[in-house]
């Protein structure tokens, strides 16, 4: 056993806790899944296909890490790349191909082809349009700083709802699926009995809520899950997180992913139908113990309360029921009445601190941020509000939370973090 398979199996058995060790945290290192198919552990996942005229790469990885990607596959193979497919036009997954068309220049032979849903052109065309949000809310989600891209490698030739593609000597079967994208494709070899999922599988809650990120789609997400189960793969290549290995794990992880994604939509949905309020449904809907229990559903990346929202979302619009929030008053004209009748901002963050005290940290961050609001230049006031937020950042779970309050913690005086 490979170490790659090695730390796959304690993965799966509980052996190695999702939330003591990140399963996006990429291994770096390349292993031989079937014969022929080499999973590259990067970020994001890479997959090599060995055919008669050259290889096929499944994603291409990520600007940062295009090398290492380029290297684990040069040290495997060292037949020309003919082909790549996105599996969707997130940027860690198209970036690598550069490193493979640059190659191809210093050899004298043409790039590899670019296959991709047709939506991907789409994608790319928004990411120009909104790069500048995009390096916000990507520096705030990961804690880094990040320059968003303007400039893609567009696919040479797009599909609308499915497709096969000769690999040199065997078929391999593309998918059009909406779910975290609605430019997602996932990847069967039947004569390899190999899956390639993208990001609709990826070791953890799917990422299916993202506060900050377009439209997520649960139910078609959901489907396509219930798809995957059926084909009798023997590894699933995920776009993220460890290989898993047997058909009746692959058919279990895909159909326990899907079930948490139909739960919490269509409890969502009926709720909704009832004519309940989003704060009543946030309530409501929980994953099922069955399903919270599993090492490949823990909340470590998304999280199922953002699911929820998200579902509100697609079906609902932006307003949450509430009447008083649908043309709501400024928030500093909130947070100055509510100091007035606290009895002064400092007042309000005394009390913001004394509800900390109590475990109740999701009140004492509102009461903090309005006593900051109230009175935005007192550096006490910021200091407790900084405490507050960090705390909360601590007991969250899931990354997107985590950083989120980690970054409202360190820029305690803007509403967002500064442009890299």
């Amino acid at each position: 056993m490979g170490r790659i398979a090695d730390v796959a199996e304690k993965f799966w058995t509980g052996a190695i806790s999702t939330h003591d060790q990140h399963p996006f945290t990429p291994l770096m290192a390349l292993e031989e899944v079937a014969p022929g198919v080499a999973f590259v552990s990067s970020f994001a996942n890479v997959t090599a296909v060995a055919g008669e005229r050259g290889l096929t790469l499944i994603d291409t990885g990520s600007a940062q890490f295009a090398s290492q990607v380029h290297g684990s596959v040069r040290e495997w193979s060292e037949a020309p790349v003919e082909l790549a497919v996105y599996t969707h036009g997130h940027i860690d997954h198209v970036f690598g191909i550069k490193s493979f068309d640059d190659e191809a220049a210093r050899e004298g032979r043409p790039a590899p082809r670019v296959i991709a849903h047709q939506a991907v052109l789409q994608r790319f065309d928004r990411y120009r349009a909104t790069a500048g949000y995009n390096s916000c809310i990507n520096s705030r989600q990961f804690s880094v700083a990040v320059s968003f891209p303007r400039r893609f490698r567009e696919p040479d030739e797009t599909y609308a709802s499915q497709l096969t593609v000769n690999l040199g000597g065997f078929d391999a079967e593309l998918h059009h699926a909406r779910g975290e994208t609605d430019d997602h494709t996932w990847i069967w070899i039947p004569s390899k009995r190999v899956l390639c999922t993208g990001d609709l599988f990826i070791w953890a809650v799917p990422n299916a809520g993202n506060p900050q990120k377009v439209q997520r789609y649960p139910r078609q997400w959901a489907e396509a899950l219930r798809k995957m189960a059926t084909v009798g793969a023997e590894v699933l290549l995920p776009g993220h997180g460890v290989p898993i290995y047997g058909e009746a794990r692959v058919a279990e992880a895909l159909s326990t992913t899907a079930e948490l994604l139909e739960t919490l939509h269509d409890h969502t949905l009926a709720l909704m139908n009832a004519g309940a309020p989003l704060s009543a449904i946030l309530r409501e809907v929980v994953v099922p113990e069955h399903l919270a229990q599993r090492p490949w559903l823990q909340p470590i990346y998304d999280e199922p309360e953002f699911i929820v929202r998200n579902v509100w979302r697609l079906y609902g619009g932006w307003w949450d029921g509430d009447p008083a929030a649908l043309k709501p008053p400024e928030p500093t004209a909130i947070a100055r009445e509510v100091a007035a009748l606290a009895g002064g901002a400092t007042a309000l963050a005394a009390r913001a601190e004394e509800r900390v005290a109590a475990g109740e940290l999701a009140l004492a961050c509102q009461l903090a941020e309005w006593a900051l609001q109230a009175a935005p230049n007192d550096d006490g006031i910021q200091a407790i509000r900084s405490r507050i937020y960090l705390l909360r950042a601590a007991r969250e779970t899931s990354l997107m939370a985590r950083n989120i309050f980690t970054d409202a913690a360190e820029r305690p005086s803007k509403r967002g973090p500064s442009v890299p």
